[in-house]
Parts: structure tokens; C-alpha cells; sequence
């Protein structure tokens, strides 16, 4: 594996140890270089850096509880699967509890969420010329989190929040599916003119939608890799 940076120059704040071996962890899981089913390299990972087995095992608890991989008793760490059951699973779950959580915003949004679900997505067009998936990732988070927080139900709230943390994987391997970091684009607009026109139907029915393509395009893009 390549020597990890102990530093992201292009963070205000470097990252803590721990935090870079996740990043790195999921970029090469992410980009390939690590397959599913393919040991994660514990002891090539402490030697490069010269430190002991501590941090990576943190690294190692947070990646597992976000579907990276899946640590095996006297084994290690294994990059986990994604499966189509598993990404229709997830995916109907998001649509059902993101969705209602857009209808029961609509009535409670304000102009100033409004204008910053345009400016996030004004941002997001940036990450897509640049093609920056984690980037775009960051931000189509916030855009989702300005109206979870906005309807109001803080059970309902915890609920999708831990969802999304425990099938990070899904959603980032989605974006990186070539057109869909656009496809999103043109959703969110969509989503922000039926807030702006006080639609609760199609506020709803646009975020469902929003999480079923991504299902569609990740389960297309499984089954095609498995006919190679």
C-alpha cells in the first residue's frame, strides 16, 4: 500500500492520526486498490508509519461501524462486500425516513433554508467539475441534514443519521458511478423548487426518488462488475 500523509494540506486543521487512516482505508477501497474480500495490511500500515497497532484498531472500529470493512477473529480486517440486497435495503429504508422527514419540513422551512440548500448545491456544481466525490459527499450531506433538522422529530432525526453512518460506503461508491454526481444536481433543484412552492407531496416524493436512483445505479453498477 502507499505510504499514508500524516497531514491533508488542504484541511485549515490536519487531521488526527486515526482520521487519516480512515481516509486512506476508504480512498483505496473506494478507488480499488483494496477489493472486497481482501485483507486490510495491519502490520504494512504500522510499519510505514511507525507507530504501534493502537490507532489503526480505532481506525479499524469506526471503518467496520461504516460498512468499510469487517474485522474477523484471527483473521483481521477484510473489506466488506456490497451486495444488491443490501444496497435495495438500505436505500428503501433512507427513501422512507428521509422522505417523511421532507414533508414534515416543508411547512416549518424558512427562506434561509431555502437559500442554503442553493447555495450547498451551488457548491456541489464546483465538486463536480472538479470531480471531487468526497467533496460532493460533504456537502449533499449538509444539504440532506438542513431539512432532517427542519422537520422537527429528533427520534426520526437519530434514526437516519445512524442509517447514513453505517452505510457511508454505499452512498460514496454511488456518487463515484460516472453521471450520477449530476443526476443529483438536477434532483436537488427540483427538491428546492417544490420547498420554495410549500409542496409536501412532492417534496416527499423527490427525496424518495432522490434515494431510489442512487439504489438503481449502485445495483447496475454491481451486477455489471459481477458479468465481467
Amino acid at each position: 500500500m502507499e505510504k499514508i500523509k500524516l497531514l491533508d494540506s488542504s484541511l485549515e486543521k490536519p487531521l488526527t492520526l486515526r482520521e487519516r487512516i480512515v481516509e486512506f482505508i476508504k480512498d483505496s477501497i473506494i478507488s480499488g486498490k483494496l477489493k472486497p474480500g481482501e485483507r486490510v495490511p495491519e502490520p504494512e500500515i504500522a510499519r510505514s508509519l511507525g507507530i504501534s497497532r493502537t490507532p489503526i484498531r480505532e481506525a479499524f472500529r469506526q471503518l467496520e461501524s461504516e460498512g468499510f470493512i469487517t474485522v474477523i477473529p484471527r483473521k483481521g480486517a477484510v473489506v466488506s462486500p456490497i451486495t444488491a440486497k443490501d444496497v435495495k435495503e438500505f436505500y428503501a429504508i433512507k427513501s422512507l425516513l428521509e422522505g417523511y422527514a421532507a414533508r414534515l419540513a416543508c411547512e416549518k422551512f424558512t427562506e434561509r433554508d431555502i437559500k442554503k440548500l442553493k447555495t450547498l448545491n451551488e457548491h456541489m456544481k464546483r465538486c463536480v467539475e472538479k470531480n471531487d466525490i468526497k467533496g460532493f459527499y460533504r456537502l449533499d450531506n449538509q444539504f440532506h441534514e438542513t431539512f432532517l433538522r427542519a422537520c422537527g422529530n429528533e427520534k426520526l432525526c437519530q434514526l437516519a443519521h445512524q442509517l447514513v453512518q453505517q452505510f457511508e460506503r454505499m452512498r460514496i461508491t454511488a456518487l463515484s458511478v460516472p453521471g450520477r454526481m449530476q443526476n443529483s444536481l438536477k434532483q436537488h433543484a427540483e427538491i428546492i423548487k417544490a420547498f420554495e412552492e410549500r409542496n409536501a407531496d412532492r417534496v416527499e416524493q423527490l427525496v424518495r426518488e432522490n434515494a431510489e436512483l442512487s439504489a438503481e445505479i449502485l445495483v447496475k453498477e454491481l451486477e455489471s462488475g459481477e458479468a465481467k
